[in-house]
This record gives C-alpha cells, structure tokens and sequence, in this order.
C-alpha cells in the first residue's frame, strides 16, 4: 500500500465552520419564518372573530312617589245662634169713654115750709176720672218679655190700672195677670215710661190691658 497522503480531497480549513454557519441560520429563518405565519395566522384568526360588546346599562333607581298635595285644614267655626224673633207685645187700648147724657126735667117749686138747717157734710176727695191711656199718654213703651217666658216658650195676659198725677205715672196696679206674677215687674217697668200730658193737677186713671206671645 501506498504511505502516500492525498492532501488534494481533504478539506480546506475553515469550510466546516461555514456549512455549519449557513445550517444554523437556515434552521432559523425557517424556525422565525413558521413562527411568524402560524401568529399571523392566529392573529388573522383573533381580527376575524366578532367582537362581542356588552353594554352595561346602570340599575337606575325607581323615582320617588309624587308628593300628594294635602288639601288645608278645614276652619271649624261656631255655628250662629238661632234667630229668634222678638216675642209679639199687643197692648190694647180701650176706646175713649162716651159722655153720658143726662136728661133734665123741670119740677116745680115746692111749697116754702120752715126746715131747719142741717149741719154741712164735709166734702169728699175727688174721684180721679176715667180715661182712655191713649189719650192721657199718647207716648208708650211695650213692655219686654221676660227671659224665662221666652226660655219656656210662656204665653200670657196681665191687666193694669194706671194713675197719672200731673203729667206723670203716679202708680201701676195689676188687677189681672195670668199666669199670675210672670209678666208683672215687665208691665210695671213699660208704663212707668211713659209720657203723659199736663192738663191738669187732677187725677186721671186708665185701664190697660197687654197681652204676651211668644213667636212660634
């Protein structure tokens, strides 16, 4: 055999280096280029999905109830008191008094006999006349009704002489009342108001009659 080396089939130095260089960066070309195509894949697969957007509404709360406008207290007033008419006071005036007529006849002279003189009589007071109230006070007062015969609905009629010295009432006499003494102090406090004429300084006297009723 021949001892002889064959130095034209070995390889150059430094060629070994360059192969395993080229192998290295063709691993990672290839290595970034399927790494870029599977991304751009699933990146292109992620911008083709829908994109699902939810819209969160805010839980808004109920308003409130309207407020109820209260009407204003109704004003409670007193009712007002019943009317009551003024009780009807009649007073009845009795008519003016006729003039008698007095007929005279004449006698004659009796025959002139001696008769003794008979002691004189003392003369009597005179006896006040009898006149119509109207025409001795032609300004009266109605009497009032009393509380208690309008409080108990009393209906009645009282009877009064009444006396008039110069001009003025000298006196007030019940003669009848019913019922008896609910309408006197009335009767006495009406006629003592009255205005009566100055004739004279002679007595003069009237009877009068007021009758009480209450309204219905």
């Amino acid at each position: 055999m021949s001892s002889t080396l064959n130095f034209a089939q070995q390889p150059k130095p430094g060629s070994g280096k360059a192969i395993g260089l080229g192998i290295a960066i063709a691993f990672h070309v290839l290595l970034g280029y399927a790494l870029l195509t599977g991304l751009a894949a699933k990146v292109v697969e992620v911008i083709k999905r829908p994109i699902e957007t939810k819209v969160i509404e805010e839980i808004k709360k109920p308003p409130p109830p309207p407020e109820i406008a209260l009407p204003p207290p109704l004003k409670l007033e007193a009712p007002p008191p019943p009317f009551i008419p003024p009780p009807e006071v009649q007073i009845a005036v009795p008519p003016p008094p006729q003039q008698a007529v007095i007929a005279t006849t004449s006698t004659p002279p009796p025959a002139s006999t001696d008769i003794a003189p008979t002691p004189p009589v003392p003369a009597s007071p005179p006896k006040p006349s009898l006149v119509a109230i109207g025409v001795a006070c032609p300004k009266m007062v109605a009497p009032k009704m009393p509380a208690k015969a309008v409080a108990e609905e009393i209906s009645g009629a009282v009877t009064a002489r009444i006396t008039v010295r110069a001009g003025k009432v000298a006196a007030v006499e019940i003669i009848k009342s019913q019922p008896r003494g609910v309408f006197d102090a009335a009767v006495r406090a009406a006629v003592m108001q009255y205005q009566c004429q100055s004739t004279s300084d002679q007595e003069v006297q009237a009877v009068q009659e007021f009758a009480f009723k209450n309204a219905e």
